[in-house]
């Protein structure tokens, strides 16, 4: 017996996984494990990318000149 697992989550009723697209062969057992933590949420993404996309218009049609920063690495800090 070989066991696969993988990581994702269901959403009208597809289950959807990084990247990887997963066939489930017919009349096969499986073991499903359903953990309490939500995903976020796809109109907050939705609201992300539309806000993203305003703000690149926006610096397009811009006639100020676009500042280069300084690439730094940032990490939370508990305090």
């Amino acid at each position: 017996m070989q066991l696969q697992a993988y990581k994702g989550y269901f959403e009208n009723g597809n289950f959807y996984t990084a990247g990887k697209s997963i066939r489930i062969p017919e009349r096969r057992q499986i073991t499903l494990i359903l953990e309490e933590q939500s995903i976020q949420n796809d109109d907050t993404l939705d609201e992300q990318l539309a806000a993203m996309d305003k703000f690149i218009k926006a610096m397009s049609a811009s006639d100020e000149e676009v500042p280069i920063f300084e690439r730094i690495k940032l990490r939370e800090v508990e305090v």
